[in-house]
């Protein structure tokens, strides 16, 4: 693990005398502009020359102004901007040997061999063949003497890195793509206003999602907004499916369900390879069911608008990550691709990634649909997965009776995401064939008897809801212990499943603690965190806390565009998290802020003058806007108002002061697509554990668990979710503070420095070794990672 080696830092890979160029190709995608920043801050951060190559590989055809060396500000307030800055376009020239040849003229004269390709499939196999035709091209161009053999000599081999940049989310071999997320982001916002005009008047809505040859966006946006039915490309679906659709949305109908939702990938097919479009789709229900239909096409609206918190974050991590790349390449280091797998980037080769994304389009014209799913990775056959489990209710007479009842609670502040994990509870644990039981207000409410059963349709629609439909409370148990074991016996409840933040950890601790008291409290437990701070230990992530990146991340757009215009100015903004800093580092990694102040990182007197002097810098170049954040309890001396008043006094005559308590709106709003997906996988997985536990426990008549292991916390760890014993977490926190010993994102925090043009050492040990492209095995896919 990273804890074991040395770290190595990269001081000593100097980029001196190296030139990289940096191109965006093929389709653009939010985020492509921070990948873009990031590889050009990183570049000149490690000494580089950069060079922008404007409307992709037609650009490095034509040359001339279209590839112009760059400056640390040539990249400022970019970060928000969606598509690409540099441009894109489709180059026929590139395809042919004559067109490479130029292109090639046009790079070594600038000296330029290391190039950082951010495009889809397409954009990257030319570059691999640019790249291996390399050597042939200098030696043709020195022949023609348009360059001379020193030349040859010196440049004689070409680095590519590549980025995956597609709102397909169709390249294998990484979790996310840049743009798939934004992609999300504008699908989600377009299904909740539909519904609303869906629930006024009884109405089917068709929605067709891009995604020719793969049907991510359509199967994510299914699952996070609780679709009745999807159609997507590598899952077609029987024969004889119009009869089973049609019968289920009059089932809904009749169950008083006033809107249906469907959606359809635009590659989508039929298991005989025939197009199923949205307007055929449109025409069986009209014909058959006579429901008022209505068909919406989303089109390019799904490329467009600004890039989510997730995808500036995962394309600043991936521009970084491919400059050392460059830097590590030799002539033996095949062409790479910087990917994410879990919240991990690493390095895979190029071709492989290709071959792999070829073979599943390959088996999908080949009919071989199962095999293609499995292509497709993990993440894409878990999302299926659960999808098919939570949106089809089986009918009562063919699901399994277990006669063991569950309960679900909500415990600590709300959080954006808790309902969708409520509901994949409720109807994953009715599928397994519990009966489920929903806790009001907590702990409190538990110990009040605010507890009733609740049924499929109770949690319909909840995805999209934010806040607690449940009701949460951060009381603990501790002092309602007899109450609790009373109801816990009274409605003979076997099990129990925590949604919550620390408190919802605390409450486990303590109602185990009191396992040796109470009988009832010897039953299955599991939490699932959910708390916008991130704070809980045992979890990289936790539902809500995306939510609230996210709105952080709007609001410091907005606040910077407020001051377009004005004089130069700095902003003081203040983040929620109690003592975690992960709002505070994040949400200044994606909104391109100069500093952020946290409690893990102590900071003194000498550190906010230099960062004074350091903005002050900055504010006598081009740049305008300085953006400051500052978690809520990082440090008790050093207020928000100590900050701006001093900012303010520091900057006079050169910068003025504005400062922004952002408060409890980021708790509040609709749930992100991440939030949505995240919070219905894990508590989908958390309720799997919950049933076989029950099984496990299940002796003489009754449910008597007392070990460890049967108290749970449900986490993202790395690159797998795991089950952990709350019991085994304790040496991981740090109670006085509520965060945990270890944070993954601190290794985060160097990355924000460099871009906002700090020194400071960065630990590059964790990066930069080269996997190779996993076939997972079938039975890989249950151990789940997300």
């Amino acid at each position: 693990s990273a804890m074991d080696h040395q770290p190595k830092f990269f001081e000593n890979l100097s980029g001196t005398g190296k030139a990289i160029g940096v191109l965006t190709s093929g389709g653009d995608a939010q985020g492509m502009n921070a990948a873009v920043r990031a590889v050009v801050r990183m570049g000149i951060y490690v000494k580089a020359k950069v060079y922008f190559i404007y409307e992709g590989y037609q650009g490095m055809v034509d040359g001339g102004d279209n590839i112009v060396e760059v400056s640390w500000e040539s990249v400022s307030s970019i970060l928000q901007v969606g598509g690409t800055v540099i441009g894109s376009a489709r180059c026929k020239s590139f395809r042919t040997r004559e067109g490479r040849l130029q292109a090639a003229c046009n790079l070594v004269k600038r000296g330029i061999t290391n190039l950082c390709v951010i495009g889809g499939d397409g954009s990257l196999t030319g570059a691999n063949l640019f790249r291996e035709e390399w050597s042939g091209l200098l030696e043709e161009l020195a022949k023609k003497g348009k360059i001379d053999q020193e030349a040859v000599k010196k440049y004689a081999y070409l680095n590519i890195v590549g980025m995956v940049g597609s709102i397909d989310n169709d390249f294998c071999g990484t979790d996310m793509t840049i743009g798939t997320d934004s992609a999300l982001h504008r699908i989600i916002e377009v299904v909740d206003a539909i519904m609303t005009t869906a629930q006024s008047h009884q109405r089917t809505f068709v929605l067709e999602v891009m995604g020719r040859h793969c049907g991510y966006l359509a199967l994510v946006s299914a699952l996070a907004c609780g679709a009745d039915w999807v159609f997507i490309p590598e899952y077609p679906p029987e024969e004889g499916w119009e009869d089973i659709m049609c019968v289920k949305l009059s089932e809904n109908r009749a169950r008083k369900k006033r809107l249906n939702i469907i959606i359809v990938a635009e590659g989508a097919i039929d298991c005989h390879n025939k197009p199923i479009t949205s307007e055929k789709v449109k025409e069986l229900v009209v014909q058959r069911l006579g429901f008022d239909t209505r068909v919406t096409i989303l089109g390019h609206v799904q490329r467009g608008g600004t890039p989510s918190a997730f995808d500036r974050i995962l394309a600043s991590r991936m521009g970084v990550e491919a400059v050392l790349a460059l830097l590590e390449g030799t002539p033996a280091t095949p062409a790479c691709v910087v990917s994410l797998s879990g919240n991990q980037s690493v390095r895979l080769p190029l071709m492989e990634c290709v071959q792999m994304t070829q073979q599943v389009q390959k088996a999908m014209d080949e009919g071989r649909f199962i095999e293609a799913v499995r292509l497709r990775g993990r993440s894409f056959e878990n999302n299926l997965n659960t999808y098919k489990l939570l949106s089809q209710k089986k009918p009562d007479a063919e699901l399994p009776k277990s006669n063991f009842n569950v309960a679900v609670l909500n415990v600590g502040a709300p959080a954006a995401g808790m309902n969708a994990a409520v509901r994949a509870a409720v109807r994953v644990g009715i599928t397994e064939g519990h009966k489920m039981f929903a806790v009001i207000d907590g702990f409190e409410g538990f110990a009040k008897g605010k507890i009733k059963e609740i049924t499929w349709g109770d949690v319909g629609g909840w995805t999209g809801q934010g806040g607690s439909i449940l009701g949460t409370k951060r009381t603990l148990p501790a002092k309602y212990l007899e109450k609790i074991a009373d109801q816990m016996r009274t409605n003979n409840i076997n099990a129990l499943m925590v949604i919550g933040g620390f408190e919802a950890y605390l409450g486990l601790l303590e109602l185990s603690a009191a396992r040796e008291k109470y009988d009832e409290f010897c039953v299955p437990m599991v939490m699932v965190p959910a708390t916008v701070s991130n704070n809980v230990p045992g979890s990289d992530f936790s539902i809500g806390a995306d939510t609230a990146l996210n709105t952080i991340t709007d609001t410091c757009d907005r606040i910077k565009q407020s001051a377009s215009g004005t004089k130069r100015r700095v902003f003081i903004i203040e983040t929620m998290g109690g003592y975690c800093g992960y709002l505070a580092n994040m949400g200044a990694l994606a909104a391109g802020a100069d500093a952020a102040y946290i409690f893990e990182e102590q900071f003194d007197i000498r550190e906010l003058q230099a960062n004074v002097e350091h903005l002050t810098e900055k504010m006598k170049t081009s740049i305008q806007r300085g953006l400051v954040l500052r978690n809520e309890n990082c440090n008790e001396n050093y207020t928000t108002d100590f900050i701006y008043q001093l900012y303010s006094e520091e900057g006079k005559g050169v910068f003025d002061c504005r400062k922004n308590v952002l408060g409890h709106m980021q708790q509040g709003g609709a749930p992100s697509p991440f939030d949505r997906n995240f919070g219905t996988k894990i508590s989908a997985k958390a309720m799997q554990w919950i049933s076989k536990k029950l099984v496990e426990t299940y002796r003489k008549g009754r449910v008597f668990a007392n070990t460890d292991d049967s108290v749970c916390l449900l986490g993202m760890r790395r690159r797998t979710l795991l089950f952990q014993p709350v019991a085994e977490l304790k040496n991981e926190t740090d109670f006085v503070h509520r965060i945990p010993k270890e944070q993954w994102w601190l290794k985060l925090r160097p990355l924000m420095k460099i871009l906002a043009k700090y020194k400071t050492s960065y630990d590059v040990s964790d990066s930069g070794q080269l996997e190779h492209v996993a076939m997972h095995s079938p039975k890989e896919a249950e151990t789940g990672t997300i």
